[in-house]
This record gives structure tokens, C-alpha cells and sequence, in this order.
């Protein structure tokens, strides 16, 4: 094999996929990424068996080949050459090592055969959308931050995808709950996306797909199967299989009587949360609502530390309530919404709280109160 490529190409594919490559690893060939020369370039990938990501870049091939190296060394070497400089990757010989050239710098390394390597993309895919880079990142962002990182209830370690019938309009939902909180968003379900499995895409994967989706303008392909999804953005193509198992009943958790309606100015109040959650214990993190007429009391408590109160302005006319909420959980809700005005729902200090923007209907998040 031998083929020239541009350091800046290289070094752009090398960071989408050397994230997938885990630092420690009992099989040695998932250390290394896969450089394959192609009629479009040079392809490269990596997998860790449940993620795989392969990007191909243009190059100048001299002659065929495959072979695969240490992917965390090659981006570090990648990494450190000169700007501009064009890099000549070039394989063969009895030993079988990758000789990488850049100007007057010559790195040798180990290989290892491109036939041990994995590969993850066999089967078909049942269901396959179009959908906009910027939509289906919103979709992600919204919810991923109330994802379980409690791997006992491994079927909360990533979103639910699935097409759902809100007020029969067919919609492509994706949800996300620990337990204590819970994240909803959608939009109009793409053409293609009817009968869709419902589907778990795991947290790491979550992760993989947002970094792919920064060029907002790009469109994106979603093929799924009931075990795999693939998205392809240009010339990135993440297969990854899916969680096994099921998903809650979402909906039964999502409260609809609420009748207390407490609407207040979104950063005044992330901000006063933030101030006054400073005193909170690091466990517990717990700040108290005290709602009545137009009024909002902040308060923590924290023994060891001390207390901090702060009252806020709002728009409230229900019969007065005090309800404890987790001040991060609270904080992680309010980043998401898009709008001036938080909408909080409320019913008891005991049942949970629905928090949305009060302008947008696309997301909803719902969230366990505390006792205070």
C-alpha cells in the first residue's frame, strides 16, 4: 500500500474515528484503526465490536492495500506534524510494518493483519430517513443529558427512538429518563420513518452522533433495524448496535393534571438556583420552592454549611405550595429550554413537575421532586 494525503484531512478523519478506539483493550486489533485504499480515497475505521465508524478522505493512491495500526499513535503523530505538510502513508515488505512520511520526520509502526479486523456493518436495515443535520442534533441534545448511567438498568443507558401519534400527527420521538427526571422531544416524522421499531441508541453512540452532527447544515441518513442503527453524514458513516431491551411506559410518567402553573423568567431563575444551591450539600443538592400569589422563596439549608435564600418575581396565582427539587437536575432542565419563560406544571409536593418552554411544544421534561 502507499497513498499521500493531506495532514489536515487525515488528521480531521482521525479525530471522528480514533474516539470509537478504547484506550485499554484485551483484544489487540480493536487498539487499531483500519486504513484501507479505495476508488474514492483512503478509508479509514474503528470499532470496539458495539460502535463502528468509518470515514473515508481523499488521497492520492499509488498502489492498493489495507492494513491497520495503532489509532490513538498514528493521530498522535497526525497530530503533531506540520500544518500543510502532505503525509505519504506506505505499507509492505517482509515485516509488514507502516512506514508514515511528512516532510523530513519518518514514524515506523507495528501492524497488525487487516483480516483479524471486525467487521460490524453485515445485515439489512428495515427502515432508512432522511432527516436535517440541525433536526436530529436537537433531538439528541434535548434529551441526552437525562440518561441513566446506572448500568443495572442497562435499558436506561441510552434514548428511545421511535415514531409516536401526538394528536395524529405522526412524530419521530426521542426520550430520555434516569429515574428521576425525564426528557422529551420531537418533530414531524420523516417520509420513510412509518412502522419504525422503537429503538434504544446507547449513551456512547448518543455521544459519537452529536460530534458528527456539528456541520448543522448537512443532511443525515438513519437506517435501523431492530438491532442495529446506522447514520451517515458526507462521508462518515457510525453503525452501532443497539440496546436489547424495553423501555418503560414513558407515557404514564408524564404527569397531565398538573393545575398549578407557575411561570417565571428562565435565567433569573437558573441563576438564583445556582447561587443558592452554592451552600448545598454535595449529596443531597436539594434547594426549596416556596410558591404563592406572584411570589417565588428559594431556600437551602445545609447544616454543615449554612442556609442561602433568594426570591424571585413571578407569575403564579394557584394556592401556595413548597416543593424541594435536585438543584443540578433543575439547572440541566432550564439549559435546554429555548424560550424567555420557563412553564412549570405543578400538583403536589410529592407528585412530579412538567417544565417546558412556554412558547415551544416540541419538548417536555418532567422531573421527581425532593423532600425538603
Amino acid at each position: 500500500m502507499k497513498v499521500t494525503v493531506e495532514r489536515a484531512e487525515l488528521l480531521k478523519s482521525l479525530s471522528h474515528v480514533h474516539r470509537v478506539v478504547e484506550r485499554r483493550n484485551t483484544i489487540p486489533i480493536l487498539a487499531n484503526v483500519l486504513i484501507r485504499t479505495g476508488t474514492n480515497g483512503l478509508s479509514l475505521k474503528a470499532t470496539d465490536l458495539d460502535l463502528e465508524v468509518v470515514e473515508t478522505v481523499p488521497a492520492e493512491v499509488g498502489q492498493d492495500g489495507a492494513t491497520t495500526v495503532p489509532a490513538h499513535v498514528l493521530y498522535d503523530i497526525v497530530r503533531k506534524l506540520p500544518d500543510g505538510s502532505q503525509v505519504q502513508l506506505e505499507a509492505g515488505g517482509e515485516r509488514g510494518n507502516l512506514t508514515v512520511r511528512a516532510g523530513r520526520a519518518r514514524f515506523t509502526l507495528q501492524t497488525l493483519p487487516e483480516a483479524d479486523f471486525p467487521d460490524l456493518a453485515a445485515g439489512d436495515f428495515s427502515h432508512s430517513f432522511k432527516v436535517k443535520g440541525a433536526e436530529f442534533r436537537r433531538l439528541v441534545d434535548k434529551t441526552q443529558f437525562a440518561i441513566s448511567t446506572e448500568e443495572t438498568r442497562y435499558y436506561l443507558n441510552g434514548i428511545y427512538l421511535h415514531v409516536a401519534d401526538a394528536a395524529g400527527t405522526a412524530k419521530l420521538r426521542a426520550v430520555a429518563t434516569d429515574g428521576h427526571r425525564l426528557a422529551q422531544a420531537e418533530l414531524d416524522a420523516p417520509e420513510g420513518s412509518a412502522g419504525l421499531p422503537g429503538v434504544i441508541v446507547p449513551r456512547k453512540t448518543v455521544a459519537e452522533i452529536q460530534k458528527l452532527l456539528e456541520d448543522k447544515d448537512a443532511e443525515v441518513t438513519v437506517s435501523l433495524s431492530t438491532t442495529k442503527i446506522r447514520v451517515a453524514v458526507g462521508a462518515i458513516v457510525l453503525t452501532s448496535k443497539l440496546i436489547d431491551g424495553t423501555f418503560p411506559d414513558y407515557g404514564r410518567v408524564i404527569p397531565a393534571g398538573n393545575d398549578k402553573i407557575l411561570l417565571v423568567d428562565k435565567s433569573d431563575f437558573a441563576a438564583a438556583v445556582d447561587r443558592v444551591s452554592t451552600v448545598s450539600s454535595e449529596r443531597g443538592r436539594a434547594v426549596k420552592l416556596s410558591i404563592q400569589d406572584g411570589k417565588l422563596i428559594l431556600s437551602v439549608t445545609n447544616p454543615d454549611s449554612g442556609s442561602a435564600t433568594e426570591e424571585l418575581e413571578v407569575d403564579y396565582a394557584a394556592e401556595p405550595l413548597d416543593i424541594g427539587f435536585n438543584s443540578r437536575y433543575l439547572l440541566d432542565i432550564t439549559s435546554q429550554l429555548e424560550g424567555d419563560t420557563a412553564e412549570l406544571k405543578l400538583a403536589d409536593p410529592g407528585s412530579p413537575t412538567l417544565v417546558r418552554d412556554s412558547t415551544k411544544t416540541d419538548s417536555l421534561y418532567v422531573l421527581m421532586p425532593m423532600r425538603v
